[in-house]
Parts: C-alpha cells; structure tokens; sequence
C-alpha cells in the first residue's frame, strides 16, 4: 500500500493467507424471495420482469387478488431465527467461514439500512438485524464472516434512470449502492466482501476500484478482508481478490489463481423452495466429492443453504452438513490448509485426487477398490515410505506397481456389501516424491 484506484494496483495486494487455509465456506441466501419459496431466489424478476406465466399462476393461486412482491416482506418474519443455532451448525459442518445475502438483486435488506427505507429486515419483516445477529453469533465460534452484497437491484428507480441513460449517471450508485456498501463495512467489519450483480455495467460505473483503494489503504478491515471478482462486466475471471468465474465453476486444470467453486445443495435454486424434492438435493458422497476436486485444484468450496422464511433450516440440508462435518472429522487433515500437490488426480482416472502439506502427500479416493488394493500410480516411493490411512490406526502395507514408480496398497478390510461404500476416504504417504 498505498493501492491506486486501478486493477494492476489492487490486483497485486496479497490475498490474506487465512482464506486459503480455510478451504469450506457456508452460503446463506435468504430475503424476501423466502417467503414465495418457488421457482428460485429470482423469483421477482421471473414473476415481473420477464412475466413469466408460470409465476403470474402461482401468485393467482395462492396470494390474495392485487398482490405486489413489496407485500410479501410482512410475511418474512424470521420467527425462528436463531443464530447461534445457525454458528452451532456450520462450525459443525467444519465450515470456517460464513457469507450471508445482505441484500439480492431484490434490493431488500437484511440489515437496517438507512438507504432502504422500509425495505429493510429492521423496519419490516422480523424487525431484526439479521445481518448482526448472525455476525456475532459465527464470531462467539470462531467462524468468519462473509457479506453477500448485490451491486445492483432490478427494479430500484434509480438503477433504472442510469441503465436507462446508458450508464453514464451515477445516481444509484452515489444514493444507495456505495453508501450502503461503506456501512455494512464500517458497521460489521466482515472478513470477506462477496459481490454479485455486476454484469450489467462496467466497473467505472459502480466506482469498484475507489471502494477497493478505500478497502485496501483505510478501512478497519483493511489486512483482514478478501474479495472476489464481481467488480463490473468483464471483472469476472481477471480482477478482485479470489476468482468465482461463474456459478459452480469447475476449472478442468489447476489454476494459477486462488478461486473458489461456489455449489448449491438444492440442485435447482439457492433460495429456499418449499417444492423441493428429495431428488433435487445434492447427495453427501456429491457434496465431498466437489470439496475433494475443488481443494485438490487450489479452490475453496462454498456450499450453499436456503433457509425458510421463519429462518430455519430445513432437516434434509443440517443432515447434509453434518455428514460433510463428520467426515471432515476424519479427513480434514487433507483438506484444512493444504496445498495442490505436483499431480492433481490419477491420470487414470478422477476417483483419485491429491492434495499435500508439508512434505507429507494425501491421496483421496471417491470409490473403494473391489479388491481393496489401491493403484496409484503418480507417487515414487523411496525405502523410507510409509502408507496411514485417516482414521485408521496403524500403517498399511505397500508394495511399488513398477520398479520406482507407483504404489499398490493394501487397505484395511471393509465388511462385505453387495455395494461398495462410497463417500471418500484418504491414504497419507510419507517419503515419495
């Protein structure tokens, strides 16, 4: 520092070592768009900005005549809102960090913002800063805390007159968006800034790299915060603190830049549904198998949960959370603070991921072997190798598959199953190259 209001300045500002360390988040979109809980969290922008029929059935059928979307925030109510429940269940689901929808593209806040008049969780609705209340309940255990914001809002008047002008006034961003984005800072202090709703106009137009200058030289967050890429059309993949890409992205290679992959556990919307089925809920071998891959490809994995309207989460996602909990138990010592390795999977096959820390080399394998002899073949093995298996005492024996190149080992015996167990387990090799 001091970092210019320019990408190659900001760009260049290090990433704070705990966000790679942390490795799995929680994603939390809950709003207005709670309370129909159908279709998706874009559900005022289906219902009213595309017309969409299906939408304009469902408000018929089960609103009163002349319903408007500003009169579904009564009925978010948060009745059964409790955070430290909230903090209890992803400190146990392992999450290190947390970022909650402060505001969605809806322009509802989940704070009392004084730049929202009436359209705020204070003033309206639960009548709760939900955004504090989960703040200090995450930070009472340990956990950091992400803010969700949306640079943009749909139907905001003011957002309209500068789309309408081609983006060349600032209205909204001078009144509303930065004025709200400084004080969710300097009111909560969050480690991690996730913005979203930048694809419309470029960053000179959101003022981006004067708030990150601000972010990076003066704010009370300044060494702590991260941030990702949605800074402006165009930012996505090339600008901010860690890359998102896009939704549920994948890079097929390891990236030369910290990313993360950010999922859903309901497969079809990141707010709640109430028409969700048990089909459309990713399974617990799914969810670690996209913690494996991410990790292994230097990514965090950020997974998502939509609470209901009341603010409970539903029992199918705490019972997901709490697999993937239990089974970090186990393995996190190949997930928290790990590092790509030389090789990322088996060129075999992608059952097999590697992860590394420190000279020690973790070998994660999604399916177990019919014979329970595990092949791998990228690791050279020395005299001194020695083979453990988390969660199991004792060492495994290993033989090499070629002279001075691959491993062949014999994993501990798994009861007979006319399926074989399928949610991931890893091997630590100590001593190969």
């Amino acid at each position: 520092p001091p970092y210019r209001p320019q990408w190659p300045s900001l760009d260049a500002r290090p990433l704070p070592a705990w966000f790679d360390r942390a490795k799995l988040g929680v994603f939390v979109h809950w709003g207005v768009f709670s309370v129909p809980a159908w279709g998706s969290e874009w559900f005022w922008w289906h219902w009213r900005g595309e017309r969409d029929a299906a939408y304009e059935r469902f408000v018929r059928s089960r609103f009163p005549p002349g319903t408007s979307y500003a009169d579904f925030a009564p009925r978010f109510t948060a009745h059964d809102f409790q955070p430290r429940q909230w903090a209890e269940l992803f400190w146990r689901a392992g999450a290190r960090y947390v970022v909650l929808t402060t505001k969605h593209h809806e322009g509802f806040t989940n704070w009392g913002s004084p730049r929202s008049w009436n359209w705020n969780s204070v003033d309206t609705g639960p009548h709760r800063d939900l955004v504090g209340e989960l703040g200090e309940a995450l930070r009472e255990r340990k956990l950091r805390y992400g803010l969700y914001h949306s640079l943009m809002e749909w139907f905001n008047p003011l957002y309209l007159a500068d789309k309408k002008s081609g983006f060349k006034t600032q209205g909204f961003v001078t009144k509303k968006m930065m004025p709200e984005l400084y004080d969710l800072v300097l009111k909560y202090k969050p480690d991690l800034i996730w913005s979203d709703g930048d694809w419309e106009a470029p960053d000179s137009y959101w003022n981006s790299t004067s708030f990150l200058a601000w972010l990076y030289n003066d704010s009370p967050i300044k060494d702590t915060v991260v941030v990702n890429d949605r800074w402006g059309k165009g930012c996505s993949c090339r600008h901010g603190g860690f890359y998102n890409c896009a939704d549920k992205y994948r890079p097929g290679t390891l990236p030369d830049h910290k990313w993360e992959m950010c999922s859903s556990l309901d497969k079809l919307s990141w707010g709640y549904r109430s028409n969700m089925s048990i089909a459309e809920v990713m399974g617990e071998a799914s969810v670690i198998e996209e913690l494996v891959q991410t990790v292994s490809l230097g990514g965090n994995y950020l997974l998502n949960v939509g609470p209901t309207k009341e603010g409970v989460i539903v029992p199918i996602f705490q019972e997901r959370l709490l697999a993937l909990g239990k089974w970090l138990d186990i393995n996190g010592e190949a997930i928290y603070e790990s590092q790509p390795w030389r090789v990322q999977m088996e060129n075999s096959t992608d059952t097999v991921w590697y992860t590394s820390k420190g000279p020690a080399v973790y070998a994660i394998f999604l399916l177990w072997p019919r014979d329970s002899v595990l092949k791998l073949r990228s690791p050279v093995p020395c005299t001194a190798t020695r083979v453990t298996m988390l969660g199991y005492a004792g060492t495994l024996k290993w033989q090499e598959e070629s002279p001075g190149k691959g491993l062949l080992i014999t994993l501990p015996y798994v009861l007979p199953s006319p399926l074989p167990p399928q949610s991931g387990w890893a091997v630590k090799l100590e001593g190969v190259l």
